[in-house]
């Protein structure tokens, strides 16, 4: 009898539900607010094209969105655990409506560089809290599942973020177009009002600011966290150069390579969360990354719209099976208490890559050419490839 109990608390534990009121509230809400940046995402380098911006230039615009919200990222972290998670979901949706809606009112490049750094504190403040709620409300033992299907919210928005964007400011002006990517995460901040939120454990984790405060990252984080560094440093080269490079190969379907991307990505979401819960990231880490090594030296090869597309899928497949598995890995290798900032510290890495990439494809396409960011992309994963065999290996010597 007491086995047959114990079974039947197991199969509870097992169909712990997933999708609850919060959990479809943060999927809207998160949905909303990427669909707005993903709009972004592509035009940003035709907006600074456009005031007289060079390549470096925008490699720099891009960069320091992505520096300054590495820099809030562990103080948000932080105040997650001591303040909550509603002020700094709320505050940091704020600063990026405010922010987006600004830039195309901006008259010269110093300026949108700027805002630009007022809308990565934002925007880190966000992403940390969202991440941080989303595994709130996602049962532990299906972490890994419920962390794929959040972001499959964000990769929705993807699919069609992108093409939408470049769309839209072929037929209206820039000022337009920002303030549209601004009303969508106004809406997302009505969905978000009504989440209940985690509330902080202020005076114990005071304390503890106070024991350690320099104590801002999850150590237990840091291995996930550098491999996501080499991963997402291939982002910032095709989020931020891909149009300019298409354009100049004279290669069609550059809104379309998105899309498959996209769509791609969730393909992944429905399965590679419940491969890491059930065989954990040796199952999931090397036959992605190996993936994204080929999509990259096809982009630096880049034979057509066909072998756009392709690279696109194989990408998009690899990228959606290993971001939230070393996002689930790193939450699950910190306390109780410490969740926001092991959330913290993948993003924080996650920034870097993205940021650093972009600036230093920047000047590698001044100097070599857009083919020269991807061969670069691609060495940087099979770094992240070797850093992971040596770490596997030695926690099983």
């Amino acid at each position: 009898m007491s086995e047959q109990v114990q079974q039947g608390v197991s199969q509870n534990a097992v169909k712990e539900k997933i999708w609850t009121r919060d959990f479809i509230l943060i999927c809207i809400t998160n949905f909303l607010i990427f669909l707005g940046f993903q709009m972004t995402l592509p035009t940003i380098s035709l907006y600074v094209k456009e005031l007289g911006g060079s390549d470096q230039l925008i490699g720099f615009v891009v960069g320091i969105f992505t520096f300054s919200a590495l820099l809030i990222r562990p103080f948000a972290g932080q105040a997650l655990e001591t303040r909550g998670r509603r002020l700094v979901y709320i505050g940091g949706l704020i600063v990026v409506i405010l922010t987006v809606g600004t830039f195309g009112f901006l008259a010269s490049i110093a300026l949108l560089f700027l805002m630009r750094i007022m809308q990565g504190f934002g925007w880190g403040c966000l992403t940390t809290a969202s991440g941080t709620v989303a595994s709130d409300v996602v049962p532990a033992t299906r972490r890994g599942e419920g962390l794929g299907y959040f972001g499959l919210s964000g990769n929705l928005a993807m699919a069609i973020g992108p093409s939408i964007g470049l769309a839209l400011v072929v037929v209206m002006p820039f000022n337009q177009f920002f303030l549209i990517c601004a009303a969508l995460p106004a809406f997302a901040l009505l969905a978000a009002s009504q989440i209940h939120f985690k509330k902080g454990e202020r005076k114990a984790a005071a304390s503890a600011g106070k024991r350690k405060f320099l104590d801002l990252y999850e150590i237990s984080s840091l291995k996930p966290s550098v491999l996501a560094f080499f991963i997402t440093f291939t982002f910032g080269g095709i989020a931020t150069f891909l149009p300019l490079y298409t354009a100049q190969k004279g290669v069609e379907g550059i809104q379309w390579y998105f899309l498959v991307y996209a769509v791609s990505v969730m393909l992944t979401r429905t399965f590679a969360g419940q491969l890491y819960d059930r065989k954990g990231h040796k199952a999931v880490f090397l036959p992605g990354t190996l993936l994204i090594v080929i999509a990259m030296f096809l982009l630096a090869w880049m034979p057509g719209t066909a072998g756009l597309l392709v690279a696109a899928f194989l990408y998009g497949f690899g990228f959606g099976s290993v971001q939230p598995a070393l996002q689930a890995w790193a939450i699950d290798q910190a306390p109780a208490n410490r969740k926001g900032m092991a959330n913290a510290t993948f993003y924080s890495f996650f920034d870097l890559g993205i940021g650093i990439g972009a600036i230093s494809f920047g000047q590698i396409a001044h100097s070599f050419g857009y083919d020269s960011i991807y061969v670069t992309a691609g060495v940087s994963v099979l770094i992240a490839m070797v850093i992971y065999v040596a770490m596997t290996r030695k926690r099983a010597a």
